[in-house]
């Protein structure tokens, strides 16, 4: 699997040699059942990637090879030598492109081992912000309905989410659908997606008026009686309040840049079962969480929290969730609370450390992190991330990499690589065992379907070798895959993402099981709803109406709670000297930062015609020095951290005044900005500030000579 849809797919080796020949979905899989888009397959039977295969030394300012001995104990040296100075000196950079297995252990060495509060994944970058909106909401993260809900759903919203060129195979159930003839599918977006391009409603909002959007629909949704107020009253606390401090819905859809219209196709949309999909759209924004919370606001008044409705976060990275739930990043395994003493003296327990070795609080964040380096931070283990082209203001992030002792454990050549002290060439999918869970809490099983080089190692091997050296005695022996997801299964026993009801053995039977599966018969559906039925069928055959529903949620109340953020203004307006909103977006064929896909030439930027004819002067075509018949248009999209050379491409799909970026190349996030939303720390990606220049004549030159 490569995203988190979690499509199983059938991987086979040569006859000879080394690597997997064929890849295909799995037609036995319970999740995508055969069904597999070409990215998927093709990333993980032939990466375009350079793939590590020996262990690396920085010697004279170089990386050089070495044996595995002497790269684990300059490794060991060097994280020793800051964690002598206290288990602060020392961040840990996990992944979602980690198996549960092996981002349950990295989270056990950094906090039971290091007792580290600069501990975090990539994961905090697309998905924090879901989660945290979760939290307030339910209590619990992780959304209600499942893939099963998506067939019975009247009303597919998608907003802030391209799903078509990020989860395919999902995407192909939505529009399913939305196809029958009383279902629609209406996409928010600012750009004319690939799904709003098959949609039945486009509704282009401006950049950054997600909140105020929401806000309006949610106001016309009370005005025109739309509210479920058997539900709101049965189920939720805090609507008044909303209520008393919603906008003026004609004042809210002015400043999201859209239509009263528009706004009334939403709130009617929402009359009907409605499935509500976002994605970083709305997450990577300083208003992340409070745009997350609007969105389950709306499925809150408008009764859509039952099977075939509800809030449906879209998850990026294979693991994302099996991260949030076992890796003990922003709660302990199951999601225990992180301060709560009880859980924490349970956590200590099981793991056999002090409690007191545990940090008060679970960290700043990723960017709280490069933040700390250089100053509490002397040393950084990062696993399956590139945060040197994945973090915002990622000059920055590599000046800060470069200041530390820095170790890096991938599958891929990467710029973080690029950085290290010491580089643990990894195993990837198709290579590892354990297991992973998608975005609606499935988890499966992850085989090897090759043997690994002699230079490379598992993640979890890797991480068990450190601990030895390290933190002796934290794992009793040798970490097998099976043996740790046994002991993170029974850590999540009565919690609200309890596994220990799933084995191996379960999983060799079910190929896959969805939690909360606190038996060894249970798997979960759709979270916080019950219905009681009316009876045994009548003599027409007709099956009984339920007589009765009930919910209940982890908070305090035992109900669900609706939000009361309120918008913070963009960090990064536009102005005379960057007068053009820089976003950036996933492209079908490439995912994360591209080390498997990422072809060697500038990114592409993409412009409305109006933005293009009318800075036409600053765009230059080097068609003396090209190939003939290349008449690509080059430019500097220059922002106030740093400028990148981009091939400049027209398109109707991008709003005037937008700059469109793919978040994959490396460059990109050169030009982003570090600012985060306060209540989940998830960067502010998708809306900064720049201005086009002409390109510098070295880069031209430079475009010519790759492409001839």
């Amino acid at each position: 699997m490569r995203c988190a849809v979690g499509c199983g797919h059938v991987q086979q080796t040569p006859e000879r040699g080394y690597g997997l020949e064929t890849v295909r979905g799995d037609p036995s899989h319970p999740v995508n059942q055969g069904l597999a888009c070409q990215r998927g397959v093709s990333e993980t039977a032939d990466p375009d990637g350079e793939w590590l295969t020996r262990p690396l030394v920085r010697e004279d300012g170089e990386l050089v090879p070495t044996t595995w001995e002497a790269a684990l104990q300059h490794a060991a040296e060097g994280l020793g030598t800051a964690l002598a100075d206290g288990g602060d000196s020392v961040a840990v950079l996990g992944s979602g492109q980690q198996t549960n297995e092996a981002a349950y252990a990295l989270g056990k060495l950094a906090r039971g081992g290091f007792g580290t509060r600069y501990y975090d994944a990539n994961t905090t970058l697309c998905m924090a912000s879901a989660v945290t909106a979760y939290y307030d909401a339910f209590g619990s993260d992780a959304p209600p309905p499942t893939y099963d809900d998506i067939p019975d759903a009247q009303s597919h919203v998608v907003w802030g989410a391209n799903p078509a060129a990020a989860h395919p195979v999902m995407f192909r159930w939505i529009r399913q659908s939305a196809d029958d003839d009383d279902s629609e599918l209406i996409v928010v977006d600012p750009v004319h997606s690939e799904s709003a391009e098959v949609a039945d409603h486009h509704v282009p909002l401006e950049p950054g008026g997600d909140l105020a959007l929401a806000r309006a629909v949610l106001a016309r949704v009370i005005e025109t009686d739309g509210v479920d107020e058997e539900f709101v009253d049965e189920a939720t606390v805090g609507f008044e309040e909303l209520r008393a401090e919603l906008p003026d819905a004609a004042e809210a859809a002015e400043m999201a840049g859209v239509s009263m219209a528009d706004v009334d196709r939403l709130a009617d949309a929402l009359e009907d079962p409605s499935l509500l999909y976002w994605g970083m759209g709305i997450n990577q924004s300083v208003n992340g969480t409070a745009a997350a919370g609007a969105l389950i606001d709306l499925c809150l008044a408008t009764g859509n929290l039952r099977p075939g409705s509800g809030p449906f976060s879209l998850t990026g990275q294979a693991n994302s969730m099996g991260t949030r739930v076992c890796s003990s990043k922003g709660s302990w395994p199951g999601h225990r609370p992180f301060t709560d003493p009880d859980h924490r003296r349970e956590v200590a327990k099981t793991w056999d450390v002090p409690v007191s070795r545990f940090p008060d609080d679970p960290g700043p964040g990723p960017v709280g992190i490069v933040d700390a380096i250089g100053d509490d931070i002397d040393a950084v283990y990062a696993v399956a991330t590139n945060p040197v082209a994945g973090m915002p203001d990622a000059t920055r992030v590599r000046e800060k990499l470069e200041d530390s002792f820095l170790v890096v454990q991938d599958a891929f050549h990467s710029e973080t690589v690029d950085c290290a002290d010491v580089v643990l060439p990894a195993a990837t999918w198709g290579e590892s065992e354990g297991t992973t869970t998608n975005m609606e809490r499935t988890v499966s099983r992850v085989r090897a379907a090759t043997e690994t080089p002699g230079g490379v190692r598992t993640d979890l091997t890797l991480i068990g070798q450190l601990a030895d050296r390290l933190v002796p005695g934290l794992f009793d022996e040798k970490p097998e895959p099976d043996a740790v997801f046994d002991e993170f299964a029974a850590l999540t026993e009565g919690t609200p993402a309890d596994l220990s009801g799933i084995s191996y053995e379960r999983l060799e039977g079910e190929t896959a099981v969805r939690w909360p599966a606190p038996e060894p018969d249970v798997s979960g559906g759709y979270r916080y709803y019950e219905a009681e039925d009316g009876g045994e069928d009548d003599a027409d055959d007709t099956a009984a109406e339920p007589t009765a529903e009930s919910w209940s949620f982890y908070t305090q109340s035992g109900r669900a709670r609706f939000s009361t953020g309120e918008a913070r203004p963009l960090p990064e307006p536009t102005d005379e000297s960057y007068p053009f909103t820089l976003t950036t977006a996933r492209r079908p064929d490439a995912y994360n930062t591209g080390v498997r896909t990422r072809e060697d030439e500038p990114p592409t930027a993409r412009v409305s015609p109006a933005t293009a004819a009318a800075f036409a002067d600053e765009l230059e075509s080097p068609a003396d020095e090209l190939e003939d018949g290349d008449d690509e248009q080059y430019a500097r999209v220059v922002s106030r951290r740093a400028s990148v050379t981009v091939s400049v491409e027209t398109d109707e799909a991008i709003p005037d005044g937008v700059v469109w970026l793919p978040i994959h190349h490396p460059d990109v996030n050169d030009l982003t900005l570090p600012d985060v939303d306060p209540r989940s720390n998830e960067p502010n990606f998708k809306q900064c500030a720049v201005r086009l220049e002409p390109p510098r004549e070295r880069d031209v030159r430079a475009v010519a000579e790759a492409s001839a």
